[in-house]
């Protein structure tokens, strides 16, 4: 709603809540036509000591009031404030005070007369009821919570890692969340989606680093030379001697898979140990190299000695 040669341009402002609010300038404080022109243009201007008005640049004070005319329409109590520079405010329901109808389309204003009527009722696809000068509607009155969609503004790549950031690299849906319930301060409310690959993110979800890559086995030409081990569990289900963990251990030649049940993760490096003497002894042969998932379990003193 601003002006720099006298005219009025109109901007609805609504919000985004489980109750939506229709009203020019959101609020009616002063319950009057807010105005910074000349006084000239100012019919029957009378000195007034109003209230303070806040506004996007700062803060006024209302010092007079006055009419506009026009040839069909007078703006009546229009209060004169000093400090807004370029604007020109006014609300739509004061326009419907003066019993006028206001008619929003995609490209105009339309303040209409008095004694307008709608030529079928058909074609009224929503009323909305004005309370406390105010025009609101529950939607969970219009339509069951579970299938409401609302029309949200999407947050720019930019701003959605800019508040992704701010706020301690949060999940974007309990983002969302936070904008649903308004619960903090400076959110803008807007639709954040993860448009981008997040590096620290990915970093911060990696349980260990990867492992270095083994030079020692260049070609796998015997058993032995490379085996594959690791250890999971605890599982949901017990095996027959009521264990929990499971240790693999797979040869990377032969594919030859051996299976040991654990009651506990400490037991592994002496089934390891007493293992690798086994097929040791059976083959003739050196285990070279191990592969495992860098595991803790793998990392214990023992078994890097």
């Amino acid at each position: 709603m601003s002006s720099t040669d006298g005219t009025f341009s109109i901007e609805i402002c609504p919000f985004w809540t489980l109750s939506t609010y229709f009203d020019v300038f959101g609020t009616r404080m002063l319950h009057r036509v807010f105005a910074k022109v000349n006084q000239e243009r100012l019919d029957d201007f009378q000195p007034f000591k109003g209230g303070k008005v806040t506004f996007g640049g700062g803060k006024g004070r209302i010092t007079g009031k006055g009419t506009i005319r026009t040839p069909k329409l007078d703006f009546e109590n229009v209060y004169y404030v000093k400090e807004l520079q370029q604007f020109n405010l006014f609300l739509v329901s004061h326009i419907c005070d003066k019993k006028n109808r206001v008619l929003f389309t995609d490209t105009d204003c339309l303040v209409l007369s008095n004694d307008f009527k709608l030529p079928d009722e058909s074609m009224v696809l929503l009323r909305v009821p004005r309370k406390h000068n105010m025009y609101t509607f529950n939607l969970n009155n219009l339509a069951p919570k579970e299938n409401l969609t609302c029309l949200v503004a999407k947050a720019s790549s930019d701003e959605a890692v800019k508040w992704h950031r701010r706020m301690g690299h949060v999940n974007y849906k309990n983002m969302n969340k936070l904008v649903k319930d308004n619960l903090v301060r400076g959110l803008p409310p807007k639709l954040f989606k993860n448009d981008h690959t997040c590096v620290a993110c990915c970093k911060g979800k990696q349980h260990k680093a990867t492992y270095k890559a083994i030079t020692v086995v260049s070609s796998i030409s015997e058993p032995l030379q490379l085996i594959h081990m690791d250890l999971f569990g605890p599982t949901s289900i017990q095996s027959i001697d009521h264990k929990y963990y499971c240790l693999v251990i797979t040869d990377d030649y032969s594919r030859f898979c051996w299976v040991f049940f654990l009651e506990t993760k400490d037991e592994t490096y002496p089934i390891l140990k007493n293992f690798i003497s086994l097929v040791e002894n059976q083959l003739n042969k050196k285990v070279k190299a191990i592969r495992c998932d860098n595991g803790i379990e793998f990392k214990n003193a023992k078994l890097i000695n």
